[in-house]
């Protein structure tokens, strides 16, 4: 498994006004090859957004982290931070983590 981290400038929408504005890409980012989850992050008093992401291979994950940057840029987004991390798998489980 490979857990991915992306944030980024985001001056808004955020909460319910994010939820209706961003359902079409949520769908689409759901059905992404290898994707087991996403966590959507937001922080209006920073103007920050992002996500979490629970991806089953480190090649998913890299194909993600590529087209998402490109997708955002393509937004007119900069500033995009992505890191990537292999998940250790049994201390995660003693902490309950929804693997």
């Amino acid at each position: 498994m490979r857990l991915v981290q992306f944030d980024f400038p985001f001056s808004g929408p955020f909460g319910a006004e994010m939820s209706a504005a961003m359902a079409d890409l949520a769908q689409s980012i759901a059905a992404e090859p290898g994707l087991l989850w996403k966590i959507w992050t937001e922080n209006p008093e920073t103007g920050e957004a992002g996500g979490v992401y629970l991806f089953a291979d480190p090649a998913s994950a890299d194909a993600y982290i590529a087209k998402h940057t490109a997708r955002l840029q393509a937004f007119g987004v900069s500033g995009i931070r992505a890191r990537s991390f292999a998940v250790n798998e049994a201390l995660s489980r003693i902490d309950r983590a929804p693997l």
